[in-house]
């Protein structure tokens, strides 16, 4: 019953309160833009984000006891929250919002102490990452916080994924004996999730910024918490539960330098642009749904049998480099992997003729 009001009182808070907050920014005018990545046509407010923060912060006071490390992660989200708010409200510049990013995550990883210290991988491979962690902790909390921003393009896209790869952690976590960080998971899935009732397509209100960066940033600092004691499936499963996100932002990053813009200009060809040409807005969020749960169940799988784990996820790996090689997401001439495959298909395809051919003599 304690597991379930980890969930149950912050989906409350956070459903009694989106209502307001889209009154708020409504008297504030606070509505999302448009541009060229955008998809709505309807004029709709943008800082749902807050109410997800509310339910949040007042469920952690309730549930949690306070330590250095939970400080440094309420810091450090609410650094974030307040940035993508002010972003929401006025339109920083990148830089500005670049800086509120890197303060966030010093405050989590000096004050904190919150560092990836060892990575345990498959094969009992010990990778000590020595003075690097600081800053491989800087990129991975920076990286994780910018994919789930740059997911935020459909209805419920961003927040629907979040709170499956929470759900998916607290899970893990909780077979792992790291209670701590199944509580904070599921607090902030149950934000999630009240909010989520009113963004799904047809959205009435988006989560903007302050939403968007305050889970990135909440989500890498929590996965992030886990790795001091954990071993490969707490490192991996939240790369894994983040693979949509991850590597449409890779996509992104590639395709606008190889076409020489900036990479930070909005487009149109993003992975969920690609399938809502296709398949619909509300087919396209669910079906980025599935790949994300799926990616839970590999996670799953490994604890159970890590070879099958393992293979399963090189099987994701390909299929997901050949989607983007067929849509041409980076570019129409990026197609290593497919090249392989045509020049193993074609030897094989020659091999089989010769054999089948009559013998001349």
């Amino acid at each position: 019953m304690q597991w379930i009001l980890y969930a149950l009182v912050p989906f409350l808070i956070a459903l009694v309160s989106t209502p307001i907050v889209k009154w708020i920014a409504k008297e504030l005018k606070a509505y999302a833009g448009f541009n060229e990545r955008t998809i709505h046509t309807k004029i709709i407010g943008r800082i749902g984000g807050v109410a997800i923060y509310v339910a949040f912060i007042i469920s952690m006071a309730i549930f949690m006891d306070s330590d250095l490390q939970l400080r440094a992660l309420l810091i450090g989200s609410t650094i974030m929250f307040i940035g993508g708010l002010i972003d929401d409200l006025e339109n920083l510049s990148p830089k500005k919002k670049i800086a509120f990013q890197i303060v966030a995550a010093i405050v989590v990883i000096f004050y904190g102490d919150i560092t990836l210290n060892k990575i345990y991988l498959p094969f009992n491979i010990v990778i000590d990452m020595g003075i690097i962690s600081f800053l491989v902790s800087f990129f991975w909390l920076m990286g994780i916080t910018n994919a789930i921003n740059l997911i935020d393009g459909l209805d419920g896209l961003a927040a629907g994924i979040s709170c499956i790869i929470l759900l998916v952690i607290a899970s893990l976590s909780f077979v792992d004996g790291r209670t701590d960080i199944t509580t904070m998971s599921l607090i902030l899935a149950g934000a999630i999730g009240g909010f989520l009732i009113f963004n799904f397509y047809p959205a009435s209100i988006f989560m903007g910024d302050c939403g968007a960066l305050f889970l990135g940033f909440t989500i890498a600092t929590i996965s992030l918490m886990g790795f001091k004691s954990s071993t490969f499936i707490t490192l991996g499963v939240p790369i894994l539960m983040c693979g949509v996100p991850i590597v449409d932002t890779l996509s992104a990053i590639l395709r606008r330098k190889l076409s020489g813009r900036r990479f930070d200009e909005a487009d149109k060809n993003h992975l969920h642009h690609v399938l809502m040409r296709r398949f619909g807005h509300r087919n396209t969020v669910l079906i980025l749904y599935t790949v994300t749960a799926l990616s839970g169940i590999i996670a799953y799988v490994y604890i159970l049998d890590k070879r099958v784990g393992l293979c399963l996820l090189a099987l994701e790996l390909l299929v997901g480099e050949l989607f983007i090689e067929k849509t041409h997401m980076i570019s129409p001439s990026f197609h290593p992997m497919t090249s392989i495959l045509d020049k193993i298909i074609s030897s094989v395809s020659n091999l089989l003729n010769d054999k089948n051919e009559p013998d001349s003599k």
